[in-house]
């Protein structure tokens, strides 16, 4: 027994309310799509701040990004550590993470040092490790990246 009726009337009704649903499982179906951990990884953006001239500070953020990317895939995020402050001195040619740091950028992570603090100190491009980024201040460099939705973290 079909329990709809078969008027034509309700045949039009049986028609919109298809349409409809089909509709609204399509639109499901593309929200689904946007959240699926293939495409998630625009939203895996994190920014560190190490401020701090101390060799365990730094390799516990390095750990941190490492573990990071492990567990969500080096592709499917976007890492930034930035310097400024005392924590600069880690980025200088003769520091004792240097070689950690290296890796970390050998593994695109972007690390940056902070130019504010590099003048105060009187530090040039020369003195520091190779391939950094560099920003004219570290801490307006943390606020437009969080401004921007990037996960904040200061291990």
């Amino acid at each position: 027994m079909n329990p709809l009726p078969t008027s034509p009337v309700s045949s039009a009704r049986r028609a919109t309310w298809r349409t409809a649903l089909a509709g609204l499982l399509m639109g499901a179906g593309m929200l689904a799509g946007v959240l699926t951990p293939a495409s998630a990884w625009a939203q895996n953006k994190v920014v560190f701040q190490v401020s701090d001239n101390d060799p365990a500070k730094w390799n516990l953020a390095l750990n941190n990004v490492r573990n990071l990317q492990q567990d969500l895939g080096a592709d499917k995020l976007e890492v930034e550590l930035v310097a400024y402050g005392p924590g600069i001195h880690m980025l200088k040619l003769d520091s004792p993470v240097a070689n950690r740091v290296a890796e970390a950028l050998g593994r695109k992570v972007r690390i940056v040092a902070c130019e504010n603090t590099m003048a105060g100190l009187k530090l040039q491009r020369a003195d520091m490790l190779p391939d950094l980024a560099y920003v004219p201040a570290g801490v307006t460099e943390l606020m437009q990246r969080q401004q921007q939705g990037w996960a904040y973290i200061r291990p």
